[in-house]
């Protein structure tokens, strides 16, 4: 399994795959992978003849500089596991060959990058957008596959491909929890063990929202506070939002309809964990 650096590296092995007619799957990460990140690797490799996932922790997505050095990184981990998935291709490239010396240009995300995480994260969505743009034209592929657990950067992602009428797909594949319910993370290995006991407290708080909506409840507020309580009450008190709102704009209403998701973002400890759940009236 080639793993390489440069982007004329990579290029040298998708345009023969291409010409060949191989239908090309892409599977970006940030690295320090886990079974959400495999996840989306063995998604790809059902659905394409070419697999190239990518190790990149992207420096313009951090709005602290202490996030971006306390961020696992353990490459030979990572590709060992990709191996063990028979991935064709990893493109591990350096921050100077994504961002060369003089590097001016960065796409304004869409609008619905502006709520909650483009809110609490001024600059996180444009450092996003900027580098998934930039991967699609380095590893150019056919489908790229990304976690609902990154709902709203999933969005984003959808966004720009459809408003720059860039060729590729883009798959938004299920969010995977661990057995307590856990929506796995990278920022989880930085829990100590007492913190990664009340971090599940955060998916019990949305399976909660979702108990009230299939009991009835369609009152916004009422379900946002109820959540707040759970979170209150065993200790996780820095909240960045509890949100309720339309799946597909990302604007918050305040009864619960159709199509509807709760997104939560919160600290445990010093780490910001997100996680979000459709609701769904039944």
């Amino acid at each position: 399994m080639p793993v390489v650096h440069q982007i004329q590296e990579v290029r040298s092995f998708l345009t023969p795959a291409r010409a060949a007619g191989k239908q090309i799957g892409l599977v970006l990460t940030m690295g320090a992978l886990h079974e959400g990140h495999l996840s989306l690797v063995r998604a790809a490799k059902l659905e394409c003849d070419y697999v190239v996932a990518t190790i990149f922790v992207n420096p313009t997505q951090f709005d602290a500089d202490d996030d971006l050095e306390r961020y696992p990184r353990n490459t030979a981990a990572d590709c060992a596991k990709l191996e063990q998935l028979d991935v064709d291709l990893i493109f591990a490239p350096s921050a100077q060959e994504v961002y060369p010396d003089g590097f001016t240009t960065t796409i304004d995300p869409p609008a619905v990058a502006a709520r909650l995480e483009g809110k609490h994260r001024p600059g996180h969505f444009r450092g996003v957008a900027t580098v998934v743009l930039k991967f699609f034209q380095m590893a150019p592929a056919d489908i790229a596959y990304f976690g609902s657990k990154d709902y709203q950067q999933t969005l984003v992602v959808q966004h720009m491909v459809r408003d720059l009428n860039l060729p590729i797909q883009i798959r938004c594949c299920p969010t995977v929890r661990d057995t307590d319910g856990l929506a796995l993370s990278s920022r989880n290995q930085i829990l100590s063990t007492s913190q990664r006991t009340q971090a599940r407290v955060i998916s019990h708080s949305l399976d909660h929202a979702q108990q009230l909506v299939s009991s009835g409840e369609r009152d916004a507020n009422a379900i946002k506070n109820a959540m707040q309580k759970i979170l209150s009450t065993n200790d996780i008190s820095k909240i960045d939002y509890i949100a309720i709102a339309d799946s597909k704009t990302l604007e918050e209403v305040t009864r619960i309809e159709d199509a509807t998701i709760v997104l939560i973002a919160a600290y445990i400890g010093q780490t910001r964990l997100i996680d979000n759940q459709l609701l769904t009236l039944r």
